[in-house]
């Protein structure tokens, strides 16, 4: 329940954007204290927009995760991913720009273009800081990163260690419009129980493919039952070719057989309740370039 008065009340979304890989998953995450956006070391590991919602005694805070901007969108599926981004973007309150310490690619420089063009107000989230040694080392790319945008805030942080995340929250929640809550208090997220599920079995899939099947797989959650207090799901893990359904599989089963108890183990933790898994592996034909089936996946 919200203490200040509805006058001093702030709230509003705030978009995470960046460049594949930089650790806006992970921040949301650390933002929201619960595990709503999959992570993996892969690059594009996110492909949809993720919502996130923190309530505070003076502020919510709706974050939403995107896909990373990346400069080559070759496939359907990636451009797909960018004009996500550039969707949530565009609805936002406020853009917080999420980039490596001590690093700013190409891809950063496509991001900020992007909030220069939207014309959204910005803070700069400069993640992954445990990595810097010693800190000092930090202070010169924080004048140049100041230098290149006129930020509203600049805040170091590390999602994975969860340091600075309380300063960046409050940062945030400052900038947000006056607002009553947009979403009912305890309210978490706006994806689906079919959602995270599919999510989940998606993350485990890509720890344990690595590089083997690098963007051709897909999941989702076929039908979502409960029996005897016991949910029961059964899942399709899409390839888009049949030399890739050997892979996902593997001898014996034994790939397929670790990657659904990995996803059960974590989904139960993650529900608070236990789950049946039965995963299937289909084959679809290029799917990442078929706009039907990206509309099916709720990708477009």
């Amino acid at each position: 329940m919200s203490t200040a008065l509805p006058s001093e009340f702030r709230s509003g979304f705030a978009a995470l954007v960046g460049r594949p890989n930089v650790g806006k998953s992970t921040l949301l995450n650390a933002l929201v204290g619960v595990k709503l956006s999959i992570v993996t070391p892969r690059p594009q590991t996110t492909r949809h927009r993720i919502l996130g919602v923190v309530t505070l005694p003076d502020a919510q805070i709706a974050f939403v995760d995107t896909p990373g901007l990346h400069l080559k969108a070759s496939r359907a599926l990636n451009k797909a991913m960018n004009r996500t981004a550039s969707a949530a973007l565009a609805d936002a309150d406020l853009v917080v720009l999420v980039v490596e310490a001590l690093r700013f690619t190409s891809e950063d420089e496509l991001a900020l273009g992007r909030i220069v063009r939207a014309g959204r107000p910005a803070i700069a989230a400069v993640n992954k800081v445990d990595r810097v040694r010693p800190r000092a080392r930090l202070l010169p790319y924080l004048a140049e990163l100041g230098a290149r945008h006129g930020f509203l805030a600049i805040v170091p942080v590390s999602a994975l260690r969860e340091e600075n995340i309380a300063d960046l929250r409050a940062t945030i929640a400052a900038h947000l419009p006056h607002s009553p809550p947009l979403y009912p208090a305890g309210e978490l997220t706006d994806r689906s129980l079919s959602f995270r599920i599919a999510e989940s079995i998606r993350e485990k899939l890509t720890l344990e493919l690595n590089q083997e099947v690098p963007y051709g797989i897909a999941v989702e959650v076929e039908r979502l039952t409960e029996e005897q207090g016991m949910l029961s799901v059964d899942a399709a893990i899409w390839v888009d070719r049949e030399g890739q359904k050997p892979i996902v599989i593997g001898a014996r089963g034994e790939r397929l057989k670790r990657v659904g108890r990995a996803a059960r183990l974590a989904l139960n933790a993650l529900l608070g309740r236990r789950l049946h898994l039965n995963l299937w592996v289909k084959v679809r034909a290029n799917w990442a370039d078929n706009t039907r089936a990206l509309r099916e996946l709720g990708l477009e």
